[in-house]
């Protein structure tokens, strides 16, 4: 497990939030990275592995035409995604990943392309998931190396993305907390 996984459970814990996980080109590398923090059942609602096109459609409500002229590998494409297992699985942060990993390149797009999305409350003081009308932000990567150095790359960009949310997210208490966690004042 990696420390971003580890700090992503942490503060989703102590923020009483939840998490939920849509993967394309991760295809379950990030829940299960997720997954490996003790205690991760406290904030993990699940993940979908959308990994044919359609499926991206069906399960995560990613729009259908965006699909047919963009392709997968867009970062509108992720966005969705990020909203729609958010929606779909009841929590209060979604994050995505979709790219190509190799070893030829997808929808036009060369290998390393990879887009990540977090998708969450709009609000800090949201009490509950709600769906695909938070606030959320796409990263564009362009990653070098072979298929598994991208796919691992992937994964600690779209958690490092979810840990700059929370942090921008974070309530005057959770800073307290953190503080004297860290015996500060």
């Amino acid at each position: 497990m990696s420390s971003e996984a580890t700090e992503v459970v942490r503060l989703l814990t102590v923020r009483g939030e939840t998490l939920a996980v849509a993967e394309s080109l991760t295809g379950g590398l990030v829940a299960a990275e997720v997954t490996a923090v003790p205690g991760a059942s406290q904030a993990f609602r699940g993940s979908v592995t959308a990994y044919a096109t359609e499926l991206k459609h069906r399960l995560l409500g990613v729009d259908a035409t965006l699909l047919a002229v963009r392709g997968a590998v867009d970062p509108q494409v992720a966005a969705e995604m990020a909203a729609g297992v958010r929606k779909a699985l009841g929590a209060h942060w979604g994050i995505a990943t979709t790219g190509v990993a190799g070893p030829e390149p997808q929808d036009g797009k060369p290998v390393g392309t990879v887009f990540v999305a977090v998708d969450g409350p709009s609000a800090p003081d949201s009490e509950a998931p709600r769906g695909a009308t938070g606030g959320g932000k796409v990263t564009a990567l362009r990653l070098n190396g072979d298929r598994a150095e991208i796919r691992k790359e992937s994964v600690r960009s779209v958690l490092a993305l979810l840990l700059e949310g929370l942090a921008s997210e974070q309530t005057g208490n959770e800073r307290a907390q953190d503080t004297e966690r860290n015996g500060g004042f």
